[in-house]
C-alpha cells in the first residue's frame, strides 16, 4: 500500500502523515531507531510513491512508548515484545468492554 498525499486524511490516525525525518523527531529518536523497530515488526511504514517510509500518528504511538522503555534501559527487542503486548491487551480490553455493553442491553433485567 502507498501513502496519498489526500489533505483530507490528516484526521486518520492510520493516515501515513510522516516522513521518516520528521517522525524521528516528533518521538525524539533517530531515523536508526525507527528502522530497528521496523526490521523488529513493531511497526510497517507505509510507502510514498517515490519509496521513501511515511509514519501515522498510531505508529508514532506505538514507536515513542517503545523509545520510552530503551531509554528506561530496556532491550530493543524486548521493548518491542512489550509494546505489542500492552497493545494486545488494550484490544481485548475494548472488545471485553464492547461484549459487556452489548450483553447488559439485551438482559431484559437490567434497568436503564
Amino acid at each position: 500500500m502507498t501513502a496519498d498525499n489526500s489533505s483530507g486524511r490528516l484526521d486518520d490516525d492510520d493516515y501515513p502523515a510522516y516522513t521518516m525525518g520528521r517522525a524521528a523527531e516528533m518521538i525524539g529518536a533517530t531515523p536508526g531507531f525507527l528502522r530497528a523497530i521496523g526490521e523488529a515488526r513493531l511497526i510497517t511504514p507505509l510507502r510514498s510513491d517515490g519509496g521513501h517510509r511515511r509514519y501515522s500518528r498510531y505508529q508514532l504511538r506505538i514507536a515513542a512508548r517503545a523509545r520510552e522503555l530503551v531509554d528506561q534501559g530496556t532491550p530493543i527487542e524486548a521493548a518491542c515484545r512489550i509494546v505489542i503486548l500492552e497493545d494486545q491487551l488494550e484490544e481485548a480490553q475494548r472488545i471485553n468492554a464492547e461484549y459487556r455493553r452489548a450483553a447488559e442491553s439485551s438482559d431484559p433485567t437490567t434497568t436503564a
